[in-house]
């Protein structure tokens, strides 16, 4: 007796299972690709450089140093490098006799005084730093000295020591007020004669520093 057909399984087909699609392009072509996930933003943003270590003046120490010291016993204080440039303050009253060394052949020959300038500092009683800017062509390096000065107080001139000097000091005088002992024509040069005030006076008020000037010699209520 022949066998029967067996009947397809329940909910089943009696076709055969389907088989999957070529890929496109024909026999033998190259699936495509998947792009890759992109990255989120967070993983894109570049970690933040490190923070640079902050840079402080170190004490300072050289031979020169030592002659300055040995020479003008205490009134050389706070003797600091920084960034390769020394610097120490001085003493008012041994101002004019270090510079004196300090241009000598034994001194460094400090010939040059490049910059003369000051800081006011209001709420002390010594205002200004009186900041002096030195050069030697022969140990090719830089010096700066420093003098704590009241407001009032003279200053000894070191024009007789390096005289461009006059008109570093004659600014400073314009713009601060430092009056300096021994300057030979001690006037204004930025502002006329007869101002009244210095500009760069952390509590001078640049916009009502003399109207009473501007009236009378520009003919206006005001300069501003």
């Amino acid at each position: 007796m022949a066998d029967e057909p067996k009947a397809p399984p329940a909910g089943g087909s009696s076709e055969p299972p389907a088989q999957p699609a070529p890929p496109a392009g024909g026999p033998g072509a190259t699936p495509p690709k998947t792009a890759p996930p992109k990255p989120s933003a967070a993983a894109a943003k570049p970690a933040p450089p490190a923070a640079k270590p902050v840079l402080k003046p170190e004490p300072w120490s050289s031979p020169l140093l030592d002659e300055m010291q040995k020479r003008f016993p205490g009134a050389i204080l706070d003797p600091v490098i920084f960034r390769h440039q020394p610097s120490v303050t001085v003493a008012k009253e041994s101002l004019l006799q270090l510079c004196e060394f300090l241009r000598s052949d034994e001194g460094g020959e400090y010939t040059l005084l490049t910059d003369h300038t000051a800081v006011d500092y209001p709420k002390r009683d010594k205002r200004f730093d009186l900041v002096y800017h030195l050069y030697s062509f022969k140990r090719n390096d830089r010096l700066r000295l420093k003098v704590l000065a009241a407001d009032g107080e003279k200053v000894p001139s070191v024009v007789s020591v390096w005289p461009t000097a006059n008109w570093l000091e004659r600014e400073v005088y314009d713009m601060f007020g430092v009056q300096y002992e021994g300057h030979p024509d001690l006037k204004r040069i930025l502002l006329p004669d007869g101002w009244i005030g210095h500009p760069l006076r952390k509590d001078d008020d640049i916009l009502k520093q003399d109207d009473a000037w501007v009236q009378a010699n520009v003919g206006i209520k005001s300069g501003q």
